[in-house]
């Protein structure tokens, strides 16, 4: 099976230091990370281990709904996936609490109600919502867009 990799490099205390991290693959190197970006919400060209975890899950799940349509013989035209992770305070600590899925599809052929059974399956199955299973709550509201 596949590996990736990636890594992190952090300098300063953690409410005025800052980071950056990259992937073997090259595509995002030197993405900077700050506590601020994390605890306030993305900005000034910084990012979130939450931001990029929301990534992974919109990638993750529209693969997966997109396999499970054309299973069905009913493959999209288009998948438009949204990812939001919470993170959040919890006890003494910090949490990723949430992450809320919506996802807009254009498929011929199928009616909203299949539309709606197949992203369910797609989240439960998804390797993203796979790991987060347990840990987060994780919710979707898919939509079904006229072709």
């Amino acid at each position: 099976m596949a590996e990736s990799r990636a890594e992190a490099v952090w300098e300063g205390d953690l409410a005025h230091g800052s980071g950056r991290v990259g992937g073997d693959s090259g595509v995002f190197d030197g993405l900077q990370l700050s506590w601020r970006a994390r605890t306030e919400g993305p900005g000034g060209g910084k990012t979130s281990p939450e931001e990029l975890l929301a990534a992974a899950h919109a990638a993750c799940f529209s693969m997966a709904l997109s396999n499970g349509l054309a299973q069905n013989g009913t493959p999209p035209e288009r998948l438009e996936v949204r990812a939001v992770c919470t993170f959040d305070k919890v006890g003494d600590g910090f949490a990723i609490t949430t992450m809320e899925l919506s996802v807009e599809g254009r498929v011929p052929g199928i009616d909203a109600a299949a539309f709606e059974e197949a992203a369910e399956q797609a989240k439960e199955g998804c390797p993203v919502s796979r790991a987060l299973d347990g840990n987060v709550e994780i919710t979707m509201q898919p939509r079904l867009l006229e072709s």
